[in-house]
Parts: structure tokens; C-alpha cells; sequence
């Protein structure tokens, strides 16, 4: 059986979501293919304001997201650096993005992933749960459509303009577009986790933050989910890897204890029984981008595209921006406001921009940590940064500025003293000014969340950047497509 659409998105993620709506709000013919049935556990449950406030907003379902009772967070708490003792940083990054909407939530993934796919639902998407997309269909030109199998097991065959390829880090497609992943080894880290039956939160009005803490093996995040749940996860080097698989909880266990920011928190509170959220899970938390993230008739967004560490909470932020992106390119080229090739040039010039910002800033972010003497921290200095990646960092900026790798790791250097300098500041702040706004990484890095926050409440960005190049295109004023300067 065969069907036909303007766009097929493959996954039911965030970022599948995003892209479904962000298409069918423009009226356009819209399959999306999810192979699980919602709800369904997924990891990365600590938000970003743009996503709560501008990309929800955006897609409709804001309210909803508002009103679901996630836990408020208005920033993080970190013990991380040179001071012994936690610091935090506020979503508070400009007067014109003020309370309630410098906050973000801590969400139970099950949840607001549903709450994302039933508003593409509801925009006009047909939505097809346990759907298994097999393979693209393609011919010299460029990607038709895919072939997947129902529900009912039927293979079924559709056809389309577009394919966006949203199907997370373990995707089937992927290599149709840019061939394989390029991995960076200074973020080639293990990822143990799972959940408690509550424990202690942090004083207010601080007691929705994440708070992730530094330790001799890597680091530690602690997510307060509801007062009856918290996501503790360990991100280790790849030494640990025998140890985590002969016993992925008792190594879980040994981490939090090896921490005892962490381990104060859970002292004498049960690990949860509830499922989903009774298990120690394992994930190869490793970093990787694509050479490319578009060719004709397809596009990737999300884990599909490009994955990056995940101590700034940025996973479902790049992974719906980057969806929005390739919405608007698929948008403009549906109603033929602008060609097909100079659209998806500005999804992939962005897209690589705002990966580039988040990378650059966890570099820095990593090399603040003082613990010279531990194995995963003495590899996470820009030292020790190998030539080689910093040239294949460079060719994944190359779009935007043309640098070698000397250059590269000078200007990571520069960052991360002006980084330290900055979190050295907030101890002795007044509070009417983020001392980590006098870093340029933290401005750049949060500059598109903050534009993406304005495009929802005020049609478009205050101080408008311009085109992401100087051939490059502006946005609708709904945000759901490109348009020429």
C-alpha cells in the first residue's frame, strides 16, 4: 500500500514532534512514524527555557506544558571548578526574558514527550505509533519517501517531498545523509543511571535545580523530578566500562558514594521501585556530529544529527531547534518562498552554529575543573585536546569561520579563563547583574535559546542578529518558516 505526504517524519521524539507540528501548522500534509507507543521512558529529563518558553510556545502547546506540574528550575547548582563549595548560576540572562519565563522544569520524558505528540496530532500530523521505518526510499535525484512496517505488522510504503529523520542515536537511516558519525574522544564518556524514591533538595528558591557535582571519576547529575523521584546519573570514563557491566547498579552505587555532595542527599532514601523507574540503565554518552545534515529530499534533527555532553541539559534544546530548522526549510520550500537548496544551506548553517556554541562552551566548562590528579579529568584538559579533533572541530565550523586547529584550542583557552574568571565573580555578586554574562561563551551559547524565547512573545528577536550568513534568510514572524532579506 502506498501513500502520499509532503512531509514523513521519522520518530516521535522532541524533535520528531517539533518538525510534525512546526509543518502541519502551515497546512501541509504531514506523516509521522514512531515506532514505540507513548508513553515510553526516555533519559534527558532537565529542560532549557527556550524550549519551555520559546519553542513550546511556538508549537502551541506552552500551556499544557505549564500546566502538567513538572518541578520548577530556575537554574543550576554545581560543585565544579576551583571553590569547594556549590555555586549557581539563573536562567536571569536579560531583563526582557523576566520571570516566569527566565525558568525552565525538571520533566518526566514519558510525559512531556506525550504532551509534544499529541499537539503534532492535534496541528493536523497523522501520527502512527509502532511503526518501523525499514529503509528510505531514493533514487538518483533524492530521497522519495520510506518503507516501514504498522502496527498490525503490514509493510507499507509512503512517499513524500521530505523525510526528516528524527529517530534518535539509534537510528536506521542516518547514513543516507553525510554518511557515518564523526565521534569526539575529549567527550568519549559512559553515562550509569537511575532514580531514588525521593531525597533531599536543595535550600529554596533554589530546590528545582539540577545540581551536578565534579568528582574524582567524572561528575554526577542529581534531577529532582517530583518530591517522590530524582534521576541520579554518573558520567564516567570509559575505564569504568568492565566494572558497569559486570555490575551496571552496584557501580551505580559506588559512583554516588564516591561523591559526597550526592550521596548526602540520598543517605537512607530508597532506590525507586515504580517502573519504569526501577532500573539502572547504561548509555555510551558520546559526543558526535555529522558531515552533513542534509541532501535532497531529507534532513536530520536530533540525536540522528548530532549529540553533545550533556552537563548543560542542552539535549532536547538542540534537538527541537535543530527540528524547527529543517520545519522552516521544508515550509519555505513547500510554499515556494524559498528554494529547496538555499533553505536547507540555512538550516545547516545554523544548526552547526548552535552545536558549535554548545560544544565550545562544555570544553571550557571542562577544563575550570582542578582535579589534576584523577585519569577523567586530567583528559579533560584542552592540553590534551588531540590535534586531530580540533581540526575536525574546525571543519565543522568551517561554515562559519575559517580557523585551524592552533586557533581552535587558543580561543577554548581563552574561554575557559574567562569562564572561571566569571563563576569566580558569583560569590561575590550583588545579584542585579550575572557576573557569567561578562563571558562571551555564556552569551553566544545562550543567545539563539534567548532569540528563540523572543520569537514567541514578540514575533522575532529585540536586537535581530540578521541572516545566520551574509546570504542567509530571516525568520516568519511565527517562527515556522525562512524568508528573503
Amino acid at each position: 500500500m502506498t501513500q502520499e505526504y509532503d512531509l514523513i517524519v521519522v520518530g516521535g521524539g522532541p524533535a520528531g514532534s517539533t518538525a510534525a507540528t512546526a509543518v502541519a501548522l502551515r497546512g501541509h500534509r504531514v506523516l509521522l512514524l514512531e515506532r514505540e507507543t507513548f508513553p515510553r521512558y526516555q533519559i534527558g529529563e532537565s529542560l532549557l527555557p527556550a524550549t519551555v518558553h520559546g519553542l513550546c510556545r511556538i508549537l502551541g502547546v506552552a500551556d499544557e506544558v505549564q500546566q502538567a506540574g513538572f518541578t520548577l528550575k530556575r537554574g543550576g547548582t554545581l560543585r565544579w571548578g576551583r571553590d569547594p563549595e556549590p555555586w549557581q548560576f539563573s536562567f536571569a540572562m536579560t531583563p526582557r526574558v523576566p520571570e516566569p519565563t527566565a525558568t525552565a522544569f525538571q520533566v518526566e520524558r514519558s510525559r512531556f514527550d506525550e504532551i509534544l505528540l499529541r499537539g503534532a496530532r492535534r496541528a493536523g500530523a497523522e501520527v502512527r505509533e509502532g511503526s518501523t521505518v525499514r529503509r528510505v526510499v531514493a533514487d538518483e535525484e533524492r530521497v522519495r519517501g520510506v518503507e516501514f512496517t504498522d502496527a498490525d505488522g503490514n509493510a507499507r510504503t509512503a512517499y513524500a517531498r521530505y523525510v526528516i529523520d528524527a529517530s534518535g542515536n539509534t537510528s536506521r537511516i542516518h547514513t543516507g545523509v553525510g554518511g557515518g558519525r564523526v565521534y569526539s574522544d575529549f567527550f568519549r564518556n559512559l553515562a550509569v543511571f537511575g532514580y531514588f524514591a525521593g531525597g533531599a533538595r536543595l535550600p529554596e528558591p533554589n530546590s528545582g535545580n539540577i545540581f551536578c557535582a565534579a568528582f574524582d571519576a567524572g561528575w554526577l547529575w542529581y534531577i529532582p523530578l517530583r518530591d517522590d523521584l530524582t534521576s541520579v546519573g554518573a558520567v564516567i570514563s570509559p575505564e569504568h566500562t568492565g566494572a558497569v557491566q559486570r555490575d551496571a547498579r552496584g557501580a551505580w552505587r559506588d559512583m554516588i558514594e564516591a561523591c559526597p555532595e550526592v550521596s548526602r542527599l540520598v543517605a537512607g532514601v530508597p532506590e525507586a521501585i515504580e517502573a519504569p523507574y526501577d532500573q539502572v540503565r547504561v548509555r555510551r554518552d558520546w559526543s558526535y556530529w555529522k558531515q552533513s545534515f542534509w541532501k535532497p529530499g531529507m534532513a536530520l534533527a536530533g540525536d540522528a544529527a548530532c549529540f553533545v555532553d550533556p552537563v548543560l541539559s542542552s539535549g532536547v534544546h538542540l534537538a527541537t531547534y535543530g527540528a524547527l530548522l529543517a520545519a522552516r526549510s521544508v515550509n519555505a520550500a513547500l510554499d515556494g518562498s524559498v528554494p529547496e537548496e538555499r533553505g536547507f544551506a540555512e538550516f545547516e548553517t545554523r544548526y552547526r552554529r548552535e552545536y558549535r556554541v554548545f560544544y565550545e562552551f562544555l570544553i571550557a566548562f571542562y577544563d575550570m575543573e582542578r582535579n589534576e590528579d584523577s585519569y577523567f579529568w586530567s583528559a579533560k584538559k584542552i592540553t590534551k585536546v588531540d590535534l586531530g579533533e580540533a581540526a575536525a572541530f574546525a571543519e565543522l565550523a568551517g561554515g562559519l569561520v575559517s580557523r585551524d586547529s592552533a586557533v581552535v584550542r587558543t580561543e577554548w583557552h581563552t574561554a575557559a579563563a574567562q569562564l572561571d574568571g566569571a563563576v569566580g565573580e558569583l560569590a561575590v555578586s550583588d545579584g542585579r547583574m550575572n557576573p557569567l554574562l561578562s563571558a562571551p561563551v555564556v552569551g553566544e551559547t545562550f543567545r539563539t535559546g534567548n532569540d528563540l524565547q523572543e520569537q514567541a512573545l514578540y514575533g522575532g528577536p529585540l536586537d535581530d542578529p540578521g541572516p545566520a550568513a551574509p546570504d542567509g534568510l530571516a525568520v516568519t514572524p511565527d517562527g515556522l518558516s525562512w524568508v528573503k532579506v
